[in-house]
């Protein structure tokens, strides 16, 4: 079982992955493995990945754990979190620790191996963000999860580690940190303001129009004016909503069609980087926030954190973000 474990200086809670436990020899320096000629996640193959908890599929004949489908929804096969158990919160001395109970889940984006988000069209992106929000709304559900991780590793420098399109999802039962962090900073803004800092950046941010990158009636795509890394790209919705899962259609529809355009213009710019890509919502029972605003982090890995960032909390950026906006602008206007 998994545990999760709480850094007592600094309140920080640490999974401990059994389930993905590795020899000391595991972590020598190797040659890169060979290319995969088999994928799990490829149609047809349904039966080597954990029976689907949700699927988008086609055809009056299709069933569950068969091919034809859109998107599918698994868990994942070597799981942080482990869905099964009880918590069992307790104390060892100074230290708090509970059982890493959570939901570990691999949202497979599309049919097509060869396929990212930015190669498909804007209906397909919308499918998998429809997933994101429909697996949101059943974990929420669960009265032992606080929080929904959304997060998408593209190419292996990122942490990916199969080729094929694919999402993850980890609920936990804590608030991430950089949510927390979010959260906290998100309310003291509207307490002395009485309004949502993520609405005002984005109003200051298409007035002055000079980290702006792409937009278009629902949302909004710019470089961030504390960019922690070169092309960091932040993509948020204009209205104000805290919780993805609230979103409705017609926003997601266009909110899709935006992302698309943004990751057609990174892999274009940048001869397809790596990239994570991360969701971040409000936590359970904080849905109707006022403070807090949704939005996509679009993080290339483009260079890696060294001694002085890993030590002491401060990110170094060789790219300012008003240049890296003004440089995908003038791409995507070439």
């Amino acid at each position: 079982m998994p545990e999760l474990r709480k850094d007592p200086i600094v309140g920080r809670w640490v999974i401990i992955a059994t389930e993905r436990v590795r020899r000391p020899r595991d972590f020598g320096r190797r040659e890169p493995p060979p290319p995969r000629t088999f994928c799990p996640l490829c149609p047809g193959h349904e039966a080597e990945t954990p029976p689907e908890v949700f699927a988008y599929r086609d055809g009056p004949n299709a069933t569950a754990d068969g091919p034809e489908w859109r998107v599918r929804v698994v868990p994942n096969k070597f799981p942080a979190l482990r869905i099964e158990g009880d918590l069992e919160r307790r104390g060892h001395g100074v230290y708090d620790l509970m059982n890493g109970v959570g939901a570990h889940e691999v949202i497979i984006e599309s049919p097509e191996h060869r396929l990212g988000l930015a190669d498909l069209p804007a209906a397909a992106v919308a499918d998998v963000l429809r997933a994101y929000r429909a697996r949101i709304v059943d974990l929420r559900g669960d009265g032992r999860f606080r929080s929904v991780l959304v997060f998408k590793n593209h190419g292996a420098e990122a942490g990916a580690t199969l080729a094929h399109p694919h999402s993850q999802l980890i609920a936990t039962p804590v608030v991430p940190v950089a949510v927390a962090d979010e959260l906290h900073g998100a309310r003291a803004y509207h307490d002395y303001r009485e309004r949502c800092l993520f609405c005002d950046i984005v109003q200051q941010e298409t007035t002055e129009r000079v980290r702006i990158v792409a937009e278009n009636e629902r949302m909004v795509a710019f470089a961030p004016f504390a960019s922690r890394f070169p092309f960091e790209l932040w993509v948020l919705p204009r209205r104000h909503c805290a919780a993805f899962e609230l979103v409705d259609d017609a926003e997601l529809a266009a909110f899709a069609d935006g992302l698309a355009g943004v990751l057609r213009l990174l892999r274009d710019a940048l001869d397809d980087p790596p990239y994570n890509l991360v969701l971040h919502s409000a936590p359970f029972g904080a849905e109707e926030s006022p403070s807090y605003h949704w939005h996509l982090e679009i993080l290339p890995k483009l260079g890696g954190l060294a001694g002085f960032e890993l030590s002491s909390g401060f990110h170094i950026n060789s790219v300012p973000p008003e240049d890296a906006a003004r440089t995908l602008r003038e791409h995507a206007s070439s």
